[in-house]
């Protein structure tokens, strides 16, 4: 066996000592500025491929997640959910064609049809009305914070029913403020 000389021996040659671990060299790489992205791809875990999305369809996707657009679909939503809505109430209603002036007279199919009619139009624009009110303030909401979650209809309910009270007096607005947030709170805890 050869002796190993010593470091301090006057003719053996000094043993270098280990380069030292370059912690700052393996970050850069990890995360800093050399970090390479890694594709994301879902077959590679198991999933299901799909192509890379084309630029209509983020276009698309950009337009149906635009404030605009969530308003109008709301607004549409609301307006045939309160047509169903008023012409409903307004069957089973058996005010429905009545004449204070002659008590006893049995309506006609015209004018109960007529005021079905009416009834289910007044609905659907006031329904229309609280969906664009609540989506428009809800999208604004949500971007002005930058999250989503349950805080955004919360806030936006309580705007939107604020707003719709407020035409009746302060107290009625802090009313529907209230019942709005909570039934939004409420919608929304059930949703999610």
């Amino acid at each position: 066996m050869a002796a190993v000389p010593s470091p301090s021996s006057p003719g053996g040659a000094e043993p270098s000592p280990p380069p030292p671990l370059q912690y700052s060299l393996l970050l850069r790489h990890l995360v800093g500025e050399e970090r390479r992205p890694r594709a994301w791809d879902p077959a590679a875990l198991g999933g299901i491929p799909s192509p890379p999305k084309s630029e209509e369809q983020k276009m698309v996707e950009r337009v149906m997640e635009s404030c605009a657009f969530k308003a109008a679909l709301a607004c549409v939503g609301g307006f045939v959910l309160g047509g169903a809505f008023g012409v409903f109430t307004a069957g089973i209603d058996t005010n429905v064609g009545f004449d204070p002036k002659d008590p006893y007279r049995t309506p006609t199919a015209k004018e109960v049809l007529k005021d079905m009619g009416q009834r289910g139009i007044s609905y659907a624009k006031n329904f229309a009305i609280v969906g664009a009110m609540f989506s428009c303030t809800e999208c604004v909401v949500e971007s002005y914070r930058g999250k989503s979650d349950w805080k955004n209809s919360v806030i936006s309910g309580c705007i939107t029913g604020g707003a719709i009270g407020f035409r009746a007096g302060l107290k009625a607005g802090v009313i529907g403020c209230g019942g709005f947030a909570a039934f939004s709170a409420a919608i929304d805890y059930y949703l999610r």
